[in-house]
């Protein structure tokens, strides 16, 4: 079937959050990181806001803040200001060539996200390769909910049938396809070691 429509995720899938101490902590980076669950070990009346946390900015501060103190960041807030930096997203190699590579086709950026992501786009001059930012926090709900992957598709004008989403979550991204959609599943490793599978990708969709 052609594919009219490409839905993409940010984090993991077309970004990648990259900071030295992350890098070498790697159970801090999963809690910060991954698209669905909680951290091991987290704080029990954490939980409901860690749920929310892209949904509502000013949880996501309070919660991000509450773990980094936990995981005893120093300066937990200072910290967490430097992870929504642009400068702190790195994009993987093949996301420009990615996205040129469907330019013939709307785009969409459908990530659960407690803040404002454009500015990265804009940072690395991508946000003309997409045509629509389908972010949670402002749609009032998280991927797998069926509703934010309608919500992209219409927004786009095609049919879910004739769209494909790709994400690094079978879980949060697969969830598209439950209103017809197809999926392509990447996997979220460092920028460094993942060169050309995100347009390896591109390259299978009938467009």
């Amino acid at each position: 079937m052609t594919i009219r429509a490409a839905l993409f995720d940010f984090s993991g899938t077309l970004f990648r959050l990259e900071h030295p101490e992350l890098e070498s902590n790697g159970p801090l980076m999963r809690a910060l990181t991954a698209p669905v669950g909680i951290a091991d070990g987290m704080d029990p009346e954490l939980v409901n806001a860690w749920h929310r946390r892209d949904l509502d900015p000013d949880v996501h501060r309070w919660v991000h803040v509450r773990v980094l103190k936990d995981s005893l960041v120093a300066d937990a807030e200072a910290f967490y200001d430097q992870l929504l930096a642009p400068e702190s997203w790195v994009p993987y190699p093949d996301t420009e060539a990615t996205l040129e590579h469907l330019k013939d086709v709307p785009v969409a950026v459908v990530s659960n996200i407690g803040w404002d992501i454009r500015s990265v786009f804009e940072l690395h001059g991508l946000t003309h390769l997409v045509d629509e930012f389908v972010l949670s926090y402002e749609e009032g709900v998280i991927k797998p909910d069926p509703k934010i992957f309608a919500t992209a598709c219409e927004r786009l004008g095609v049919d879910p049938r004739h769209a494909v989403m790709v994400g690094d979550s079978e879980e949060a991204d697969g969830g598209a396809e439950s209103i017809g959609c197809s999926f392509r599943l990447v996997n979220p490793v460092p920028t460094s070691d993942r060169p050309n599978a995100l347009l390896d990708v591109a390259r299978t969709i009938p467009v």
